[in-house]
């Protein structure tokens, strides 16, 4: 049995689409950074996105956790052109596509970006080797309100559009389990 407890990034206060592009987080609310690290599994080992964001925050919660290698799999969705973008501007410049993009989560994908599916398959991917490398092993992995989301789908069983639906705040924590060979939801947006 392996368990996951998915932990966002803290927050970077943009008012834009961040994706790939590499903005800090603000790690200034010590209380929370602590009751989040206490909230957490002590033997865990802790991996994070290869951003910065996804990566401080690692370190800030990871106390004296096995730290594995920063993973380029974590990374939230490339938000290719939108990337920097308010969403008004997503919304001006691709009326259409932005709508659809939201409403309609599965291949369609921002200019030069990526789709829902495909940043799915890529998180399902790098998850699948995390627990390889760390069979029957509790795992925190510091990532991004994408990532956490595509496997909120993976694991409750729903749609895309189902598990957008979900809200997951800065510093929160989501924990699913695999048992056997089926997944176990278990608290999403946890507040420490």
């Amino acid at each position: 049995m392996t368990r996951l407890w998915w932990v966002r990034h803290g927050p970077t206060h943009e008012k834009a689409f961040v994706g790939w592009r590499d903005v800090p987080a603000d790690l200034s609310d010590q209380a929370l950074i602590d009751r989040v690290a206490r909230y957490l599994p002590s033997e865990a080992a802790i991996v994070s996105s290869d951003l910065s964001r996804a990566v401080t925050t690692a370190d800030a919660i990871g106390r004296n956790r096995k730290r594995l290698a920063h993973h380029t799999g974590l990374r939230e969705f490339n938000f290719g052109l939108w990337d920097g973008l308010r969403f008004d501007e997503v919304t001006a410049r691709d009326p259409d596509l932005s709508r659809r993009f939201w409403e309609e989560p599965g291949d369609l994908a921002p200019p030069d970006g990526e789709s829902w599916n495909a940043v799915a398959s890529r998180v399902n991917d790098a998850v699948d080797d995390l627990i390889r490398a760390c069979p029957d092993q509790d795992l925190i992995l510091v990532a991004h309100i994408g990532v956490i989301m595509t496997q909120i789908q993976r694991a409750a069983g729903c749609s895309a559009y189902e598990a957008m639906g979900h809200h997951i705040d800065n510093l929160s924590v989501t924990d699913m389990t695999l048992a056997a060979d089926h997944w176990e939801i278990g608290r999403i947006n946890h507040i420490a």
